[in-house]
């Protein structure tokens, strides 16, 4: 069974930031789901999430392994573009030698991976929590000392004991913050997609109140607070505005939302979220999601048809009484102008796209037609005959269908009857 989601009936309230920014991890958690990147597509990828970002600053930072001679070069190469967003960062386990990776790759910032849940703690370790949280702090040690800024990822943190834990394990962190005066952020990854943006479901799995005991319980200012999530319950993007709405300043994705599994937050949904809490992108150039998507479709990866924003399907209908509606007002099924992210309303022809869209697809290609001339009818026959008979069973684009009508609309029409 998956694991069962209990409600406290005790509520939390929202207290979003005033500064909210958004983390990549394509290069570390993305590359892992998808494939090895070549040094020439990573750097085609960053300098499109540097466009994106476009200078403001809201696309802050980008996680890479140092762990392979080929990683370390790809970083290398990434710096020397010298572009200033997102920030190139590491990205290691709690171990020494991995401090000492990101210190040799001359980087000054590590996401460290910290197992906190006792899964992993005893099943992946075979050790205890005391041992584990040892091992932790002395990495994190080793890295503040030599003054690498740290983003302590705590793995699994929606399946761990939150209060046994956790709470006194990040005391620890904070303390050795405050000894080396280093910057610290404290990562919470929703690492198998468990968690929940409801204030009022109990912890572990409740985001909003994950969020408001390390806001309130540990005062952790929301700056360096940072949401990792994944999409195995279909949550991702909800859990990641939750984490915006209840205090966390940071989410953490992916571009596609690309990652292990059913995938992590995409960075495009970040980037339309933002939009949408605060009623501006503030300096970042959504546009160019567009060309990332098509970017992706160069290297072979296929964009899921109904994948929100960026899919085929995500500005497309082939409903006739929506098309009829859209063509007098596109904001009657479109609540956002596709071309805001460089993308455009697609018509789709089938079975029910009735006359109306017919003559709506007809007149943007040139033919100056209405739903009620003839040739609208006999083209409308004959796309109903084609699918009655089983020769087409899924909606047209509007290239296919007038590669398909080509005949009736240059003159054939008395063909169909």
């Amino acid at each position: 069974m998956p694991p069962r989601l209990i409600f406290d009936g005790i509520s939390v309230e929202p207290n979003m930031p005033s500064e909210l920014y958004i983390t990549d991890t394509t290069f570390r958690d993305g590359q892992q789901a998808f494939y090895a990147y070549s040094p020439s597509d990573v750097k085609g990828l960053f300098k499109l999430l540097s466009e994106l970002d476009n200078g403001s600053g809201r696309l802050s930072r980008s996680e890479f392994f140092l762990y392979t001679e080929r990683d370390r070069r790809i970083v290398k190469s990434i710096i020397e573009l010298g572009l200033r967003y997102p920030k190139v960062i590491g990205w290691g386990r709690a171990r020494i030698e991995d401090v000492r990776l990101i210190k040799e790759g001359g980087l000054d910032e590590m996401v460290m991976l910290m197992s906190v849940s006792d899964i992993h703690i005893k099943a992946k370790f075979n050790t205890t929590r005391a041992r584990a949280a040892e091992k932790y702090l002395e990495a994190a040690e080793e890295a503040m000392r030599n003054g690498i800024a740290l983003r302590c990822s705590l793995e699994d943190v929606t399946r761990s004991d939150i209060l046994g834990f956790v709470i006194p394990f990040v005391s620890k962190l904070l303390k050795l913050r405050e000894k080396y005066g280093v910057p610290l952020t404290i990562k919470l990854p929703d690492t198998t997609g468990v968690g929940v943006p409801y204030p009022t479901a109990s912890l572990p799995y409740s985001i909003p109140k994950l969020i408001w005991v390390m806001r309130s319980l540990l005062k952790i200012p929301s700056g360096t607070l940072e949401f990792h999530g994944h999409g195995d319950y279909h949550m991702a993007v909800a859990n990641a505005v939750a984490a915006w709405v209840y205090g966390a300043g940071i989410n953490n994705g992916t571009l596609l939302g690309i990652g292990e599994r059913a995938g992590n937050v995409p960075i495009e949904a970040l980037v339309v979220w933002y939009g949408r809490l605060r009623g501006s992108f503030d300096g970042m150039e959504p546009r160019v999601i567009s060309r990332i998507v098509e970017y992706f479709r160069g290297m072979g990866y296929n964009v899921p048809r109904h994948q929100p924003i960026v899919g085929g399907n995500a500005y497309a209908t082939a409903a006739g009484i929506h098309i009829d509606a859209q063509s007098k007002d596109p904001e009657t099924y479109l609540s956002m102008d596709p071309s805001l992210i460089g993308m455009r309303e697609v018509i789709l022809i089938g079975p029910y796209t009735g006359r109306s869209g017919i003559a709506h697809v007809l007149k943007r290609v040139g033919v100056n037609v209405s739903k009620n001339d003839d040739v609208v009818e006999r083209v409308y026959r004959a796309i109903v005959k084609l699918y009655d008979e089983g020769l087409l069973r899924e909606p047209m684009n509007e290239e296919e269908f007038m590669k398909s009508m080509s005949e009736l609309i240059n003159g054939g029409f008395m063909k169909v009857k």
